[in-house]
């Protein structure tokens, strides 16, 4: 698996621009979803939250996704995740995106936190233009708002859905994708 997943990272980030689209860091994502709409209101009220500045995704009728994130609860620094995916159906290409989880509630940061947490299967598919804003149900209870390139963001109010709202901004890259697959997510405590 470590050898696609490689495969992977190497597909996205050709298909995403190259080492422009992978430099941007943390601050750079937090301060992208704080002024991208609705996604900037959670910050004021969410018990905590996980961002992943850079998730590489790619795909020939297998796919896969990694990033490495932070967990705040608060603006306090509290642990390290990852976030793995799989999925098999009709995909091509890659692409790099910014995503945060908010935690509307403790329960809900102890769920995301047990270790190893994962959203269930879900089915998508990708088309994102600069501007352009749309939502998604994961089917899972976690929703997903998707947006234009970071300076252009703009996210719809997907809300809580089990304690959890899920935003994500796209870096760069195409990507068709019209697959199955979960993200799964591991955490490590400071």
């Amino acid at each position: 698996m470590s050898k696609l997943i490689k495969l992977v990272v190497l597909v996205s980030f050709l298909f995403a621009g190259g080492h422009a689209a992978w430099a941007n860091s943390y601050s750079d994502a937090i301060n992208a979803f704080s002024n991208a709409g609705e996604s900037g209101r959670y910050f004021k009220t969410a018990y905590g939250y996980a961002v992943f500045p850079n998730i590489g995704k790619g795909g020939f009728v297998v796919g896969a996704a990694f990033g490495e994130g932070k967990v705040f609860v608060g603006s306090k620094h509290v642990g390290n995740a990852t976030m793995t995916q799989m999925s098999v159906g009709a995909q091509w290409g890659g692409q790099a995106f910014s995503q945060i989880v908010f935690f509307e509630n403790e329960q809900a940061f102890k769920n995301f936190t047990s270790g190893s947490f994962e959203l269930a299967a879900n089915a998508s598919a990708v088309a994102i233009t600069a501007g352009a804003s749309a939502g998604a149900n994961t089917g899972t209870g976690s929703t997903a708002g998707i947006s234009g390139g970071r300076n252009d963001a703009a996210t719809a109010s997907p809300g809580y859905r089990k304690g959890m709202a899920i935003f994500t901004i796209a870096i760069g890259g195409l990507m068709f994708e019209a697959a199955v697959g979960g993200q799964q997510f591991t955490f490590t405590p400071l």
